[in-house]
């Protein structure tokens, strides 16, 4: 959700490429910006309705349908597919703004708000996951059969907690994320009065609490568990129940991982540049030009991804969906 960067970034490329003597290279990347913002507008479209649908349907099969509402683990996909469902309604606005070669139409309230929520939902979304991996693993390992009562007034103390530090998390951004005028272009960015310092000490806040940490949680989590249900919970007879285990597990860690790693690694070259670790060079320009929007579009089908992963691949769910469709 690095939209700043890359409206910077191709906003401002006649002055980048003033580096560069070679006049086809601006011809291939004017001509190649209006296809990557068209296939973003696409994405983006995509993203938005599958992930309206999706999020939906968990709403109304958990909370409509109170399916297991005693579950802990189903109150923190409850409030996955709230912040996955207020994230894909700001997508609509970021299709506008790529259409319009990334001029922010909206105004400046609106930038701060669109921008905040895009990224206190990025954090939420990423805590809730991580809060799931680790109570899938406890509730396992602990049988705590006859504490339903408790284990829910905790995960909603946890679920508030979550809440809380997304909201903190997004605080710079709340404050800093204004409409800048760049070159004649009216930009929806983040402006830190000390510069480039202070906004690769924000990128370095997103990857270490919004990536590194998390799936390093998530992972841990995952294989105790495997590690667990191989040792201990499952018996020699019961192959089928552990390959089902493994394979859950295998998909949620790899979708986690593979829809946040290619956007996480360009923002960390981008912060060795900006601490004049690295060299702003012309790979650089490319690759930020042309495959990071593409791996912010991979972020943000991981909200489309969660309500699949987690809720329509379970047995009780596929079959309320069934029902549904058949019944309407």
């Amino acid at each position: 959700m690095e939209e700043e960067i890359e409206s910077s970034l191709l906003n401002q490329s006649l002055t980048i490429l003033d580096r560069f003597s070679n006049l086809e290279d601006i011809d291939v990347v004017a001509g190649g910006s209006l296809v990557l913002r068209l296939l973003i507008c696409f994405v983006y479209s995509v993203v938005c309705a599958v992930g309206l649908v999706g999020n939906l349907l968990v709403l109304f099969f958990i909370r409509v349908k109170q399916e297991r509402k005693k579950s802990r683990v189903n109150l923190f996909v409850l409030n996955l597919a709230v912040t996955d469902f207020q994230f894909v309604l700001t997508l609509p606005f970021w299709a506008v703004d790529t259409a319009l070669d990334f001029s922010w139409p909206f105004g400046n309230a609106m930038c701060k708000i669109i921008l905040s929520v895009t990224v206190m939902n990025m954090y939420a979304s990423v805590f809730f996951l991580t809060a799931m991996s680790v109570t899938r693993y406890w509730s396992v390992v602990s049988s705590l059969k006859d504490r339903t009562r408790q284990w829910s007034v905790s995960a909603k103390w946890v679920c508030a907690m979550i809440w809380v530090m997304a909201t903190v998390a997004t605080a710079p951004t709340s404050i800093f994320s204004s409409v800048t005028n760049v070159t004649g272009e009216k930009l929806c960015l983040l402006r830190f009065p000390g510069g480039q310092y202070w906004l690769a000490v924000y990128h370095i806040q997103k990857i270490l609490i919004g990536f590194v940490l998390p799936m390093s949680i998530v992972s841990f989590s995952y294989i105790m568990l495997l590690r667990f249900i191989r040792h201990r919970s499952m018996k020699p007879g019961n192959p089928k129940r552990r390959s089902q285990v493994t394979k859950s597990v295998t998909i949620v860690v790899l979708s986690f991982f593979l829809c946040w790693m290619p956007n996480q690694a360009i923002t960390f070259w981008s912060v060795l540049v900006k601490l004049n670790a690295a060299n702003w060079d012309k790979a650089y320009y490319i690759v930020h030009s042309y495959v990071f929007p593409v791996t912010v579009c991979l972020a943000h089908a991981n909200s489309c991804l969660n309500p699949i992963i987690y809720c329509l691949m379970r047995k009780e769910f596929r079959k309320k969906l069934k029902d549904l469709i058949f019944r309407g």
